[in-house]
């Protein structure tokens, strides 16, 4: 039977509303229920297309074992933070404040008047990793309400002060001096990869506004070292993993330091200010290479992305069912399906093109993933650009004009191919703010690219996007 949540309209929430758990969406009949029963509330939050809420949800939320424990000692509210990004910030302080990290999935523990006292991420279904399992932890916080309910109330408390604390700001005093800026940039330089672009090491996430600030950088101050970084991070960034070379778009980061592998997922955040650098990056330098990373994302986004009427729509999730499964019953999702390739499939798509396809994005008879833990990368090839035109042409015996050829013949054999794939979970959600950021992009593509029938065909997004939000938000 649906629970409470099948009348909801967050695509998250809908997720789960054929969990054997008796959630309830954050509101007052949740919070009243609380108090009547005496009991904790358990509080999850995440979203449509995260990747590790889908994994908690198989093994927890979808198991009649651990619904029977939060059906009978809890109550059970779920939350898609980005409808309610106010509750997410709020207990995703606690949980930075009291572990050290976040993320999502978000878990929770509240009492009755909403006040935290025990919080985390991802919880396995049994202890894993130095984690201890998820039906543990709800066993001893039921033990801990029970028994030692004086303590959890005084730690609520206490937390909730210094939650307070840390969430008040009090009124600015003077703007600081030019030199704060300067001074950020020298902490960006210090941390800055030099041989592989980017900031530390491993995940690797596009941090776009961190790459407009050192562009504002370089054009107040004239020093090109702060565009330098930006530039060197985009290229890589651009020619790995984490864009999609079949179809447009960044994936939502790089788990390993060479931009090589991504979490597969698409945010359309990312997509519009991956774009705006690019943009701002081929302003300063006149690269024709940002250009064309700006256009091919900005494609995808109205192929993709967009709602008939001009509205952008906010992710498609990392996973979807192989194709290999796709008439499989309950065949079950993996990351990255839709983006994977064997070396089999590919040789008999492309015939004479494979050759070229196959040095420009380096695939292998046994598959260019590396091994992972879940096994869902094993002898596929996602793709990278492992070689340049030029060593290609060498490679094969053939002209530059030629490999371009060859290449574009390829995308479009391969991105036919997709189609017939189990698509990954689009979130048709329409969210002001990521809007006015895509609406952003569109509208400066419109005023710097090369391409006039381009700048035509951007404009027009944005203002369609402009009527949309106009009408409708």
């Amino acid at each position: 039977m649906p629970n409470r949540l099948a009348g909801e309209r967050s695509p998250y929430l809908l997720q789960h509303a054929d969990n054997p758990v008796d959630w309830y969406p954050w509101g007052q009949e949740a919070f009243d229920k609380a108090r009547e029963l005496d009991r904790p509330i358990f509080l999850s939050i995440g979203y449509s297309t995260c990747h590790w809420c889908h994994v908690m949800a198989h093994e927890s939320f979808e198991s009649e074992a651990v619904a029977d424990i939060l059906n009978r000692d809890f109550i059970s509210i779920k939350v898609d933070r980005e409808e309610r990004p106010d509750v997410d910030r709020v207990y995703m302080t606690f949980v930075q404040a009291t572990t050290g990290s976040g993320g999502w999935p978000m878990s929770v523990w509240l009492t009755p008047d909403l006040k935290p006292f025990y919080g985390g991420t991802y919880f396995p279904p049994d202890s894993r990793w130095g984690r201890p399992g998820f039906p543990e932890i709800l066993r001893e916080i039921v033990r801990v309400w029970q028994q030692e309910r004086a303590k959890v109330q005084v730690s609520a408390e206490n937390l909730t002060e210094q939650i307070r604390g840390l969430r008040s700001v009090s009124p600015g005093g003077d703007v600081p001096e030019a030199d704060a800026l300067k001074e950020g940039v020298a902490q960006f330089a210090q941390t800055f990869d030099q041989a592989r672009g980017g900031f530390g090491g491993a995940p690797k996430f596009p941090r776009p506004s961190e790459l407009l600030f050192l562009l504002r950088e370089t054009a107040r101050t004239g020093d090109y070292t702060p565009a330098f970084m930006v530039a060197k991070t985009l290229q890589p960034m651009s020619l790995g993993g984490m864009r999609d070379h079949i179809g447009g778009g960044f994936h939502r980061y790089s788990v390993d330091a060479n931009w090589r592998v991504p979490h597969f997922e698409k945010m359309l955040y990312d997509q519009a200010q991956i774009t705006l650098a690019c943009l701002e990056t081929y302003q300063l330098a006149s690269d024709p290479f940002f250009a064309e990373v700006s256009e091919d994302t900005l494609e995808y986004v109205m192929r993709e992305m967009t709602n008939p009427e001009g509205g952008f729509f906010s992710a498609e999730d990392a996973d979807s069912i192989p194709p290999e499964d796709a008439a499989k019953p309950n065949a079950h999702k993996k990351e990255g399906a839709f983006y994977l390739w064997t070396h089999a499939e590919l040789q008999t798509l492309l015939n004479d093109d494979f050759d070229v396809f196959r040095y420009r994005f380096g695939i292998r008879p046994d598959g260019n993933a590396p091994e992972d833990p879940h096994q869902e990368f094993t002898g596929k090839n996602l793709l990278y650009v492992a070689s340049t035109i030029e060593e290609v042409a060498d490679r094969t015996g053939q002209s530059k004009d030629e490999v371009e050829s060859s290449l574009q013949r390829s995308r479009m054999i391969l991105f036919q191919e997709r189609l017939s794939r189990p698509r990954p979970h689009l979130d048709d959600k329409v969210l002001t703010g990521w809007n006015g950021l895509m609406l952003a992009a569109f509208a400066k593509a419109a005023r710097v690219l090369p391409d006039v029938d381009a700048r035509a065909r951007y404009l027009g997004a944005a203002e369609r996007s402009a009527h949309f939000l106009e009408r409708y938000m």
